[in-house]
């Protein structure tokens, strides 16, 4: 079942290509995290994924055939995956407080991009935020910002 949870993901991605991102790469930490929040609901939206394509083509600054290639790196990474440590140490390693911050941010912004954040949603960013070492008053600050701004109209 997993498997065909993932190839489904994929093509809805745009297709499998060859992954060249190296697993230590914070970029592939932070987008395996952000599909974790579209698939964690089992509820697996256009909206999301799309959010999700034009979130990690912008935050990245990668042209649209990298953004898939991430994107399908990402999606092996979560399916392999146990635990949420296997990204954060990485995104811990890698990032400072405010690159920590963003990646928060860029999990809060794929959970509303369907138009609300689920209780599974939430408490995957805040389980992820305990491990990035961001503290709640910056989570709650940060998923006020970005519902808001979905409230007002949606980010993009």
């Amino acid at each position: 079942m997993l498997r065909s949870l993932t190839d489904f993901i994929a093509d809805i991605a745009g297709g499998r290509r060859e992954a060249s991102f190296a697993e230590n790469d914070y970029r592939l930490a932070a987008a395996a995290l952000l599909v974790h929040v579209v698939t964690i609901d089992g509820v697996i939206g256009a909206e999301e994924m799309a959010k999700l394509r034009r979130l990690i083509a912008a935050r990245f600054s990668l042209d649209e055939d990298d953004a898939k290639t991430l994107l399908e790196a990402a999606i092996a990474r979560d399916a392999e995956a146990v635990d949420l440590y296997t990204f954060t140490s990485v995104l811990n390693r890698a990032l400072d407080e405010a690159g920590r911050l963003r990646i928060v941010e860029m999990m809060f912004e794929v959970g509303y991009a369907d138009g609300g954040l689920t209780e599974f949603e939430d408490n995957l960013v805040w389980r992820a935020a305990e491990l990035l070492n961001v503290s709640s008053r910056d989570r709650v600050e940060i998923r006020k910002r970005v519902r808001d701004g979905f409230e007002d109209g949606g980010t993009d």
